[in-house]
């Protein structure tokens, strides 16, 4: 029987080793800092390679903001009820600002009412890049978009080759300034 289990199992090219020494530095500790001149896609998050974190549009604003929380993130995008679609995105800021009070005055609910999609920046509100010109952009570009629009957070987009529009990305005001050292 074991001569039959060594013929089936495949011949594989990888190769296991041993590590030579006793330790190894902690993964993550190493600073990340990227120059004016490097590549755009260095610092964007890039939805292939990590996922999203999305919200309910029907989700109290305290259960979202603790969501965002919980996953390190100031921006999540809102989808729909039956979660197949994104229909906004909402920030830490959105949240912890001005538009819940406004809403509140205006509507005259109470703050436990006020939901996701009573404050997020609707699709038909956003503006975004196009990762075609994001390959071509520099950290510099994307610094310089951020300080002439005052957005915080710009939603990077590609087309599939069937002509739909998707999420590709996305780029933090707040990534960017963290991590340039030449320009902040």
């Amino acid at each position: 029987m074991p001569n039959t289990m060594l013929k089936l199992m495949p011949i594989t090219k990888l190769k296991l080793k041993s590590i030579q020494s006793g330790t190894l530095p902690v993964p993550g500790f190493e600073p990340w800092y990227v120059c004016a001149a490097d590549p755009a896609l260095s610092v964007m998050i890039d939805f292939r390679s990590r996922s999203s974190v999305t919200v309910s549009e029907s989700s109290p604003l305290d259960e979202a903001i603790e969501h965002m929380k919980h996953a390190g993130v100031r921006c999540a995008f809102v989808v729909d009820e039956k979660k197949t679609a994104v229909v906004g995105m909402v920030t830490a800021y959105d949240i912890l600002g001005e538009k819940p009070q406004q809403h509140m005055h205006f509507t005259g609910v109470a703050h436990d009412d006020v939901r996701v999609k009573d404050i997020m920046q609707k699709i038909s509100d956003w503006r975004v890049a196009d990762i075609k010109d994001i390959e071509r952009s520099t950290v510099c570009d994307v610094f310089e978009v951020f300080n002439q629009t005052e957005v915080t957070h710009l939603p990077v987009m590609e087309t599939t080759e069937s002509n739909e529009q998707r999420l590709r990305g996305l780029l933090s005001f707040a990534k960017v300034k963290r991590l340039l050292v030449d320009l902040a």
